[in-house]
């Protein structure tokens, strides 16, 4: 089973459920879990191969539906039957495979930073990776779509704790995760045809060039969907401005009929 960690208030108040992305763990949730545990049991999980989860647990034709699964089988453990969910960047393509085949177990989504399609200019960048993976240290690789992904001065802090954690993986677990965005295209669109009548939340920084204009596309038109840009935010916006994250992200899920009355 995954590795976890639990801050429970009272047995009976809601959980929310926090999922990172590739490369980073758990630990990348530390200016949210003070706030969140007023009000909600927080349950922080490290995905397969990050964190003290299990390295080496992959299986050939593994996808985020097999890591969805794994998810699932936390909240199963722990006796949760629904959730809120918090992730950025790709934990929130992990959130979005649970809505499709577990919709009943999510209350509601707050999507980071989420990756929705992929640009040409991402899609040129995860080119040059699928190159260079086997041939260069995995560390060189990250170091150096974290400083493409989070470029400015502002985001250093969330650019130096991915790398932390990055640097905790092998090579091994790094190109398994990687390879998973050879397919990921078509698994992207699929993910976007239909929220469930879930309400979600996509917090984006609006410094995050590569991934915050196919978001704002998406979410015209949609109903259950909503878009928060946070100034001076990068792709991590999480860390980069944790309190008008956590403002945004506490108000839609403790409040979310004003939060649509509002919008």
């Amino acid at each position: 089973m995954l590795y976890y960690r639990t801050y429970t208030t009272e047995q009976q108040s809601p959980w929310v459920v926090f999922i990172h992305g590739a490369g980073g763990s758990s630990s990348i949730w530390y200016k949210q879990v003070k706030e969140f545990k007023k009000y909600f049991n927080v349950l922080l999980i490290d995905l397969r191969g990050h964190g003290k989860s299990q390295k080496g647990s992959w299986k050939k034709g593994d996808t985020f539906v097999q890591i969805a699964d794994e998810v699932i089988q936390v909240l199963n453990h722990l006796h949760i039957k629904s959730a809120h969910f918090v992730g950025i960047s790709l934990g929130t393509i992990v959130i979005q495979t649970m809505a499709h085949k577990y919709p009943e177990r999510i209350r509601s989504m707050v999507l980071g930073g989420a990756v929705v399609t992929l640009n040409f200019r991402t899609s040129f960048l995860l080119s040059v990776g699928h190159v260079g993976k086997y041939i260069m240290p995995y560390m060189w690789l990250y170091r150096l779509f974290a400083w493409i992904i989070m470029p400015k001065r502002s985001h250093t802090e969330s650019r130096h704790a991915f790398v932390r954690q990055a640097a905790k993986m092998c090579q091994k677990e790094f190109i398994r995760w990687f390879s998973l965005t050879k397919a990921v295209q078509p698994f992207l669109k699929k993910l976007q045809t239909d929220f469930f009548g879930i309400p979600t939340l996509f917090v984006m920084g609006e410094e995050d060039y590569l991934f915050r204009t196919p978001v704002k596309a998406l979410v015209q038109g949609q109903q259950d969907v909503s878009l928060i840009c946070i100034k001076d935010a990068g792709h991590v916006c999480n860390i980069d401005q944790p309190d008008r994250f956590n403002e945004i992200s506490l108000r839609f899920i403790l409040q979310p009929q004003q939060w649509k009355r509002a919008q």
